[in-house]
């Protein structure tokens, strides 16, 4: 599959709203938010956030990510990734998270290229480690049930950094 990225506009939210297919999922990309995802909540995350991006296939929105940190010559931080479920497993998540990576190096000057991802996000603790990610600390925190869960900090850092 040939895959495009380009900043999220407005006529993109509703359909990003549609692909976490229940609370656990909205869970992993965006923790704070209420299910079902909702345009204002998205919105809200948006206007709060940077570099917004989505990725089309065939003309169609298949995957959405931005920064919840972007510090010029320091860390950028990948959040609410997710990719709708007709595209899983054809490699949108990695095509996504290689442009955000891309995007902070580049665009940011980072050093380190950070993200999370809950312990009982399979598919993501699986491609994460895959694109050069390393796991550097473990936080816990609620579940989306209310139990405990532990939130996987890893990072990637610029070749040629230490």
């Amino acid at each position: 599959m040939k895959f495009q990225h380009r900043p999220v506009q407005a006529d993109d939210i509703r359909t990003i709203c549609g692909f976490p297919l229940g609370e656990r999922e909205l869970f992993f990309m965006f923790p704070k938010a209420q299910y079902p995802l909702t345009e204002a909540q998205l919105s809200g995350a948006i206007a709060q956030r940077f570099d917004s991006t989505v990725v089309e296939s065939g003309g169609r929105v298949v995957g959405f990510a931005n920064f919840y940190r972007a510090d010029t010559g320091g860390v950028c931080c990948i959040g609410n990734v997710i990719v709708a479920k007709e595209a899983r497993g054809q490699g949108v998540a990695s095509f996504l998270v290689e442009t955000m990576t891309a995007l902070a190096f580049e665009r940011h000057d980072a050093t380190e290229v950070q993200l999370s991802c809950f312990n009982e996000n399979t598919a993501g603790l699986l491609l994460y480690p895959k694109l050069g990610f390393v796991p550097f600390a473990v936080e816990e925190r609620a579940s989306w049930e209310g139990g405990r869960t532990a939130l996987i900090h890893m990072t990637r850092r610029r070749a040629g950094q230490s």
